[in-house]
């Protein structure tokens, strides 16, 4: 059992580590508020005029309205695909399964310029024209793994018994996933879903290389 001179000290730690983390993002987010345009501390006033000066560019207002499609088209893709690919993989018994799922996850740990240029080549040398949907297939490979990792984590949680008893019980395939399997995995599709969206709409690498002029 922890004493309490250990707890303090874990809730210094975790206090600490906190401040760590959100102190600069909070210091990020005044100097949105800074009326000068130079960045220079102690903030010489506050103003709201850049948010207002930014609204009304119509590239500043094009830009957001693209990257919110992106995320949008991209998170549908990865909660499909990832969805499917963890259902193929979770419970499955083949060779070769670890490899498939070490290919899943593999987007996410290459570097963002390699993806890139991988998917830059592929669209140039198939004649594809670089537009929204091949960003949306670039973000989508690395979307897909946030989503195959919550999903198949909370499938490998969930007991075969439940679906076992609902078919037992004269549930077809498609009324024991929907009303057994996909609320078990309503809170990982819903987590998975807002990883992605935030992925792609945080992604400038992939989009550089895959979005043309």
């Amino acid at each position: 059992m922890e004493t309490r001179p250990t707890k303090i000290v874990l809730w210094g730690f975790g206090v600490l580590v906190t401040a760590f983390l959100w102190i600069p993002l909070l210091i990020m987010g005044l100097y949105a508020f800074n009326e000068s345009n130079i960045q220079s501390w102690p903030i010489p006033g506050l103003s709201t005029k850049w948010f207002h000066a930014a609204w009304e560019d119509d590239e500043v207002r094009t830009a957001l309205w693209l990257s919110f499609r992106a995320g949008l088209f991209a998170t549908l893709v990865a909660l499909v695909l990832g969805t499917l690919a963890s259902f193929g993989l979770a419970r499955a018994r083949f060779f070769g399964k670890d490899s498939i799922s070490f290919l899943f996850v593999l987007p996410i740990a290459l570097p963002g310029i390699i993806t890139g240029l991988a998917l830059n080549s592929f669209f140039v040398i198939w004649g594809i024209s670089l537009s929204l949907w091949t960003i949306v297939i670039g973000h989508a490979t690395f979307c897909v793994v946030v989503v195959y990792n919550n999903v198949v984590a909370r499938l490998r949680r969930l007991p075969v018994s439940l679906v076992e008893a609902s078919m037992d019980l004269g549930a077809d395939s498609f009324q024991t996933f929907r009303r057994v399997v996909l609320p078990q995995l309503a809170t990982a599709l819903l987590a998975g879903g807002i990883l992605a969206f935030g992925l792609s709409f945080d992604e400038i690498i992939v989009t550089t290389f895959t979005a043309g002029h």
